[in-house]
């Protein structure tokens, strides 16, 4: 398939399927120390103010932050996903509201803003990342913050003349991240999820995008970056790093 193929496909976070399947306790970033790590760095920046997550997902973070005594406001566009939220135990304590994340706004006086594990890759087009953005910056209070945990490209690890790199190889999942489009940026995430007997597939496109690529779409929503980070232990940041938490305060 061709990239504009791929990216006609619909979204796999509307297909109710993928919702039901898509709190994986065997991922990583479903253990209790990971979550503990995101919250704790969540709710020191938001100081006691609002946060709003921006495609809250089912509520892998914001359940557990709004635990905490944090108010959190989510914002997604997937009414499945937001259904497995919803009959959660703590989601009472989470307002959301469905929409884009791109241009849906729930408040202006936010203390934080923060988009998790790559969804900022989710909005294929740069328009549409800077888009969103603005929008975060229009969320926040003055010195707020916007926060974003994503995957470093992986271009350098292709041997020449190939397009295709491996990203988890398990007994129940194979991951392979294809990147068709260099001019665009798209690269198209296969997976491969294996339960006994029973194979799901899927291969949504993403635009992958780089962290000095964000920092200017920070500027130009009047934010400045204040912090990046390898991960959610606040590890130094390297060009040895595979992913980054950034977070860019608003002017």
């Amino acid at each position: 398939m061709t990239a504009s193929e791929y990216l006609a496909l619909p979204d796999p976070h509307l297909d109710p399927v993928v919702a039901a399947a898509y709190d994986d306790p065997t991922h990583e970033r479903f253990r209790a120390d990971a979550i503990a790590a995101t919250v704790d760095v969540l709710s020191e920046l938001a100081g006691g103010g609002a946060a709003v997550e921006f495609a809250i997902g089912t509520g892998r973070i914001a359940v557990p932050l709004a635990a905490t005594g944090v108010e959190v406001h989510g914002i997604d566009f997937s009414e499945p996903m937001l259904a497995e939220l919803r009959a959660k135990p703590g989601a009472e304590l989470v307002s959301v509201t469905t929409g884009d994340m791109t241009r849906t706004r729930v408040r202006s006086d936010a203390a934080l803003v923060y988009l998790v594990f790559n969804t900022i890759t989710n909005l294929r087009t740069q328009r549409e990342q800077v888009a969103c953005f603005r929008n975060a910056a229009a969320h926040l209070a003055p010195g707020g913050c916007f926060v974003v945990e994503n995957q470093v490209p992986r271009l350098h690890q292709l041997p020449a003349g190939e397009t295709i790199v491996p990203f988890d190889l398990s007994p129940t999942h194979l991951g392979f991240d294809e990147y068709v489009d260099l001019v665009n940026q798209i690269s198209i995430s296969h997976h491969v999820h294996i339960t006994g007997d029973r194979v799901r597939r899927s291969s949504p496109a993403f635009r992958y995008v780089w962290p000095s690529e964000l920092d200017l779409m920070a500027e130009l929503a009047g934010m400045s970056l204040e912090a990046r980070w390898a991960d959610w232990h606040r590890s130094a940041f390297t060009g040895r790093s595979e992913a980054h938490v950034s977070v860019w305060r608003k002017a």
